[in-house]
């Protein structure tokens, strides 16, 4: 089969590898239609990671059941599924009590495991033209009828959509509050449409991509462009000084000032500073115990200094850590088939799997318009 492969940084290209199968009775085999280039994709793409040369890449997937193994009855062939991008077992600890995303089983030795990402166990992504599914009971999520009339929305079950709402649970945004969102990446921009759905009276989204910003702006967010003037000043000016109840960081461990030097901390920090007193911020922005390239020391162990003393003094709170998928896939998917969600509207390019390379490039580039990559093998 075709796949994406990572050879290096920077250095990704489609190859022929031995094709994905059934392996357990537990598996189901699907034949990808759609897969997307997630922002977190870079991270592995520039060097940033230590992911394995050779990984096939790709871990936000949709397709059609081809084969299941003797072990899955729920799922069948044919069946249109979006997969969540962690792999659960669905029997361990943190399984059992929705954590699906800190599964103990399917990546031995550590809480979480994902299709070809680095450090989340053996499994290749999706970024391919077939995928083994373990725990396919477990993990597939069946779409309705309409799957491939929807299919740029349904395929944002996999990760971004539910990432996106994952960050205001984690800041706990509610009917009447204000939201301030650093990044108005592709997660940023879900967590825009989960703000909203969710009540928030005011959405704030930071960013300095002139196509980012008027896109959040077209979902009713108000953009703050960081490069035009200081963000914090910028939020407490528009929240009567106050601050934003809630926060929410999209960006992750590669932020930059608008000068182009990067500060891993910059983002939290400054949402510690844009969020009012007691207020709640939800950090789903990836951030790694290990960054081989990071330009100092304290950095490249995952470490950066963290504004506490305000934190503490303001009353603040933070959740943390990767979406649990599971926990809203089938609640965001229902939305969809109602129309009452088009996470598709931020789609800016679809390409076929020979120009994933292309598409990685673009992206990391931060080309303007180039807002989410859709590869269809």
């Amino acid at each position: 089969m075709r796949a994406l492969v990572y050879h290096g940084p920077k250095n990704v290209s489609v190859d022929e590898v031995a094709d994905a199968t059934v392996e357990k009775p537990t598996d189901a085999l699907i034949r990808i239609t759609t897969t997307n280039i997630c922002g977190s994709d870079l991270h592995m793409y520039e060097g940033r990671t230590d992911v394995e040369v050779g990984k096939v890449l790709g871990h936000e997937n949709m397709g059609e059941v081809i084969e299941v193994g003797s072990g899955v009855d729920r799922v069948k062939v044919g069946d249109m599924v979006c997969l969540p991008f962690n792999i659960g077992c669905g029997f361990c600890k943190n399984c059992e009590a929705g954590l699906t995303g800190f599964c103990l089983t399917a990546n031995p030795g550590s809480a979480g495991a994902a299709y070809g990402y680095a450090d989340m166990g053996p499994y290749n992504g999706g970024q391919a033209e077939l995928l083994r599914v373990p725990y396919a009971d477990w993990n597939a999520l069946v779409l309705p009828e309409d799957a491939r009339e929807k299919e740029k929305d349904y395929v944002m079950l996999s990760d971004i959509l539910p990432t996106g709402y994952h960050g205001t649970e984690l800041a706990q945004v509610g009917i009447g509050d204000s939201v301030v969102i650093w990044g108005a990446g592709p997660v940023g921009l879900m967590a825009v449409m989960s703000a909203d759905l969710r009540g928030a009276d005011q959405i704030f989204v930071v960013d300095r991509q002139p196509d980012r910003l008027k896109l959040a702006e077209t979902m009713g967010a108000t953009p703050i462009d960081d490069s035009a003037g200081d963000a914090v000043q910028q939020v407490l000016d528009a929240t009567r000084g106050e601050g934003a109840d809630r926060g929410v960081e999209a960006v992750g461990y590669q932020a930059h000032d608008h000068q182009g030097h990067e500060k891993p901390g910059l983002t939290i920090n400054n949402l510690i500073q844009a969020v009012r007193p007691t207020g709640r911020i939800g950090v789903v922005g990836v951030f790694v115990p290990e960054d081989p390239n990071a330009s100092d020391g304290l950095a490249k162990e995952g470490k950066f200094g963290f504004d506490f003393g305000t934190f503490f003094f303001k009353g603040q709170s933070m959740g943390t850590g990767q979406c649990n998928t599971k926990q809203y896939n089938r609640q965001l998917r229902n939305l969809i088939h109602r129309d009452k969600l088009n996470p598709g509207v931020i789609v800016s390019h679809e390409l076929n799997l020979d120009q994933a390379a292309e598409g990685y490039k673009n992206f990391d580039d931060r080309l303007d318009g180039w807002t989410k990559v859709l590869l269809h093998p």
